[in-house]
């Protein structure tokens, strides 16, 4: 029985020196209630390229009167969280570098540039590779045209085997279950395709001749800055995924704190986003006119009666192009419309939340066409100026590529307002 005691001792002793010499600071806060000692301190940092659009509330929906009787957008007082925005539509220089990444990083495994780090590997992005050299590109081969697809012979990467790896947490599915399930039941992974679809160009416009968009548009230098399209959702939604993961292992490496993620916005917060605190206003820049005072279009659309050149762009435009929002987000109304993560109900706003409203909805390849609907906003180049009113809604299929599609992300702010880090504490 003494030696139980004394086993039972000797071990409360030792916990009680663990504890001890675990964290000094402890053992300083004089048995009170401190805190977690030498937390980070958190400022957050601005993304590059994004701006900030501050919490608040908004009537979404439509302000004047719905004369087609669609009843898809009435109007509703709702409350949205701040978030970062790209101020810009992803152009294809930004999307080519996901492009290339995706590429770079199937090209070092085939020529065995990878590190292992505790039995896992890595890329090894510190390696070279010299696509000039005839040895490199024969190792290369599996992701190159096979001989019968090759033109003049030429050895070109065949883009179908340009394919991301996503993996994302179903976060909502998790909050259903209540812990019946352990994690990797709701860890969703998805192999998907990155290259856009450039024949999009040709396949949407019967009888059109628009087959330099489709060989140049994404490639070419002359379009750098302009909006990538032939992307689908769920393309858009891989990339937001690589962003983040691009940015988050980055910030680790420095031994900086991690920030949320990378992702589509939802159709509210596209919506507010758009109106730039303008209450009511039908347009991004107000309204209710698409000219100025000087008769200039403010937009990148289809006036009148179908003359696409009288904006300045017949098809796609910069996407910096045209004045900003007093939010600074440019091309919220034409140019390309743009994928949000909502699914599309044409009576959700009768039955959404009032507080950062949304429906998603990770629709299987196998569902049914209804539920792959998601969310488009902002009209487009060769749209009427109807589609460019803020509450103007619209859908499109998940699978879908389309020329006049194009997306932008979004990033919760952490917080309640940018500005509280801006005063100098006491």
């Amino acid at each position: 029985m003494r030696l139980h005691l004394l086993k039972a001792s000797t071990f409360v002793i030792a916990v009680v020196m663990l504890a001890g010499c675990g964290n000094n600071a402890f053992r300083h806060a004089q048995g009170q209630l401190t805190g977690v000692p030498n937390r980070p301190r958190f400022k957050p940092p601005q993304p590059y390229g994004m701006v900030y659009v501050p919490s608040g509330s908004y009537h979404m929906g439509a302000s004047d009167e719905d004369i087609t009787s669609t009843f898809t957008a009435p109007n509703k007082v709702v409350t949205v969280q701040g978030f970062y925005m790209d101020a810009t539509e992803i152009s294809n220089n930004e999307y080519r570098q996901f492009v290339y990444w995706v590429r770079d990083s199937i090209a070092h495994k085939l020529l065995g540039q990878v590190k292992n780090v505790n039995g896992e590997e890595y890329v090894d992005w510190k390696a070279k590779i010299n696509w000039n050299d005839p040895a490199t590109i024969e190792k290369l081969d599996p992701m190159i045209y096979a001989p019968q697809d090759r033109i003049w012979g030429q050895k070109d990467i065949d883009v179908r085997k340009l394919v991301y790896h996503a993996e994302t947490y179903d976060l909502k599915a998790a909050a259903m279950d209540k812990g019946q399930h352990p994690r990797s039941y709701f860890i969703v992974k998805k192999d998907v395709p990155v290259y856009p679809d450039t024949l999009c160009w040709i396949r949407e416009f019967t009888y059109s001749y628009n087959d330099p968009m489709a060989r140049m548009y994404f490639w070419h230098p002359a379009f750098d800055n302009y909006p990538v399209v032939g992307v689908n959702w769920e393309q858009a939604s891989a990339f937001c995924v690589w962003r983040t993961r691009l940015w988050t292992d980055y910030r680790t490496s420095k031994g900086l704190y991690t920030e949320g993620e990378f992702r589509l916005p939802t159709e509210a917060e596209w919506e507010y986003a758009a109106r730039g605190g303008r209450s009511q206003a039908p347009y991004p820049w107000g309204g209710p006119y698409l000219r100025n005072k000087k008769g200039c279009l403010l937009a990148n659309f289809k006036p009148g009666r179908g003359d696409y050149a009288d904006d300045g762009g017949v098809y796609p435009v910069r996407v910096d192009a045209y004045w900003p929002n007093d939010y600074g987000l440019y091309n919220m109304a034409g140019n390309v419309s743009e994928w949000t993560s909502s699914a599309y109900f044409g009576d959700a706003y009768t039955f959404e939340m009032d507080l950062n409203p949304s429906i998603e909805i990770n629709a299987p390849d196998n569902a049914p066409l209804r539920m792959k609907r998601k969310v488009v906003r902002g009209g487009s180049w060769k749209d009427i100026g109807y589609f460019l009113q803020v509450s103007t809604r619209s859908y499109e299929y998940q699978d879908s590529a389309k020329s006049y599609i194009g997306f932008r992300c979004v990033i919760t702010f952490l917080g309640r307002s940018k500005n509280d880090f801006n005063k100098t504490r006491l």
